[in-house]
């Protein structure tokens, strides 16, 4: 599973900087996307391969908190890129005419940029945070990587305010799916069945997507302090963690024409 989304990210990557037809803000955002995904499985998945492969399961505390620092960043990056071309394709649907104005390659580099700045406070913010939690010694974390909303169900204190401050970022960060319920009602006021055809196909792949990510991104943090079932959420985990970028090659390449042509 991760050669498959290394290797299949990768190609993505390729693909859009050799074809000079990509070089358009959609592919612009999903050559972005696909770097983010690979460096987010490698944060996790390269760990746990080392597990597997040394018999041993342990990691240091410095190690943990390195960890999960930069599985937050390129986590929340990635929801925010989805966010970012979730409104790329509300532009095209509903604004297509002035495209090319509004989404010119310096909004594009800005929004990318800012994404990344903000990613950076938010993760070192929720670091920090978990910094001053105080663990047990020999901690027993049940999971296949350090992931805050374990960390802090794992604190010996109560954590009310990190898991406030958790809430109130997945609110901040669900964008994308009210910018998606958005283009939804202005596809449906398209008077044509062909032009409404032609909107959702164009869009459905990415909503396959972002479907999956925030559906099981939510299913961890917004169940983080009303269930401690160590299973279901790493399961819901591997979804958002793993499986999400491993077929995001596919499901932006398969029904790709543009991609399908390039050399």
């Amino acid at each position: 599973m991760y050669l498959i989304t290394v290797l299949g990210n990768l190609l993505i990557i390729l693909a859009v900087s050799s074809d000079s037809h990509l070089h358009t803000p959609m592919y612009f955002f999903l050559c972005n996307l696909s770097l983010v995904d690979i460096c987010s499985t490698s944060t996790t998945i390269l760990k746990m391969l080392l597990n597997m492969q040394t018999q041993s399961r342990v990691i240091a505390y410095e190690g943990c908190i390195t960890q999960m620092y930069f599985f937050i960043f390129f986590t929340v990056l990635d929801d925010f890129i989805l966010t970012v071309m979730t409104y790329d394709h509300f532009v095209a649907i509903c604004h297509l005419l002035h495209y090319i104005v509004i989404m010119n390659p310096r909004l594009c580099g800005l929004l990318v940029l800012i994404s990344c700045i903000i990613c950076i406070l938010n993760s070192l913010k929720q670091s920090l945070m978990v910094l001053q939690l105080s663990f047990c010694p020999d901690l027993e974390i049940p999971h296949f990587f350090c992931e805050l909303s374990q960390m802090i169900q794992l604190a010996c204190l109560l954590c009310f305010l990190n898991n406030m401050v958790i809430y109130v970022a997945v609110f901040l960060l669900a964008g994308g799916p009210y910018t998606y319920s958005k283009i939804v009602s202005s596809i449906c006021r398209i008077p044509s069945c062909q032009g409404k055809h032609k909107a959702f196909y164009s869009c459905v792949s990415h909503l396959s997507v972002v479907s999956l990510f925030y559906g099981s991104s939510l299913r961890v943090y917004l169940s983080s302090a009303a269930t401690h079932s160590s299973h279901s959420s790493a399961t819901a985990s591997v979804m958002y963690a793993v499986v999400t970028p491993m077929l995001n090659p596919f499901t932006y390449s398969l029904r790709n024409k543009d991609i399908k042509r390039a050399p």
